[in-house]
This record gives C-alpha cells, sequence and structure tokens, in this order.
C-alpha cells in the first residue's frame, strides 16, 4: 500500500489520455486515476456531446461518422491545450494520426488492452454504442478489435485489463507505468 500512497502525491505535467476499445474501462480507470492524483477528469465524448447538444448516437445518426470524427479531433486538440489532466477518449479516436501526433507532442497515451472476451461482456448489453447496432454486434466488435489493436499498439504505455481487477487496482497499474516509465509526465513527489 507504501507504494500505492506515493501516487497519490505526485504531479502531473502533461495530459495522461486514455486509449483503447469500447469496453476497455477508459471513463471509469480514467476518473478514478484522475481522482487518485488529484487531477481533473474530461471525456471527449461527454464534451462533443455537450457542445452538439446531442448524444454521440443522435450525432451519427443525424451528421454521419465523419462529422463526429472532425468534432472529436477539434474536442481533444481543445482539451490537450488546458491544464493537465485526465483524458478518456472515444475508441475511434486514436485511430486518427493526427490524433495520435496531437496526444503524443502535448501528453501520453495510454492504451487500455483488454481482451476481446472481456471487451464483449462489457458491452453486449449496453445500447449506447453506436457502431455495435447491426445484426451481428459481436462480429462487428471482434472486426474492430482486429483493426484497433495492432494502432492502439502505437500508444506510449500499455496497461494489461483483466478480469477481476477492480477500478482502483488498474488506476494504480496505471499510475505505476506512468511514474516508473514517464517521470516527466507524472513526478512522485518525494
Amino acid at each position: 500500500m507504501a507504494d500505492a500512497k506515493r501516487h497519490n502525491r505526485a504531479t502531473l505535467h502533461k495530459t495522461v489520455v486514455m486509449v483503447g476499445m469500447m469496453g476497455a474501462g477508459k471513463t471509469a480507470v480514467g476518473r478514478t486515476l484522475a481522482a487518485r492524483l488529484g487531477v481533473p477528469f474530461r471525456d471527449s465524448d461527454h464534451a462533443i456531446e455537450e457542445a452538439a447538444d446531442r448524444t454521440i448516437a443522435e450525432i451519427f445518426a443525424r451528421d454521419g461518422e465523419p462529422f463526429f470524427r472532425r468534432k472529436e479531433t477539434q474536442v481533444i486538440e481543445r482539451l490537450l491545450n488546458g491544464p493537465p489532466c485526465v483524458l478518456s477518449t472515444g475508441g475511434g479516436a486514436f485511430m486518427n494520426a493526427n490524433n495520435r501526433t496531437m496526444i503524443s507532442a502535448a501528453g501520453v497515451s495510454v492504451w487500455l488492452d483488454a481482451s476481446l472476451d472481456l471487451l464483449w461482456s462489457r458491452v453486449r448489453h449496453k445500447d449506447t454504442r453506436p457502431l455495435l447496432r447491426g445484426a451481428d454486434p459481436y462480429g462487428t466488435l471482434q472486426a474492430l478489435y482486429e483493426q484497433r489493436v495492432p494502432v492502439y499498439a502505437l500508444a506510449d504505455i500499455a496497461v494489461r485489463s483483466e478480469p477481476g481487477l477492480s477500478l482502483e487496482q488498474m488506476a494504480i497499474r496505471v499510475a505505476e507505468q506512468l511514474a516508473d516509465r514517464r517521470p516527466d509526465v507524472l513526478e512522485p513527489t518525494r
């Protein structure tokens, strides 16, 4: 527990950007990590919904995915230019090379690496995922997984998400990786 406590006394110098598949825990782990570090938590999907006064599903249905992706890039850029925070992004955000470049320049990307089975167990009963609203949601998730994992592997840090780990345990894993591998981002206070 002493190791866990050291991360409560740390200085965040750059924004930590949570990336990964839907259901990986970017928002839940991101919130827990932000609380643990005493910094703001931001969610790019939530910021887009606020700006558009519509849900992500409504934006997809009305304006299409290309429009949504343009707005997503604008919001991520705005949030990266603010004070350091923990930022959760949508599952497709990191697929955009411009977003990856922006994130690397202004922050650090953390991939929550979850297996396809774990992701499916988390998203299969949710109707809030516009990309999974077709006839074969598992097949869609599997295709997205196979397409996206090689790109997520480009993230600065990968943290494996495993069944049974609590949000607190995942946040500790992320904080430890940041402190050990990126002291320029998360500097433990001694």
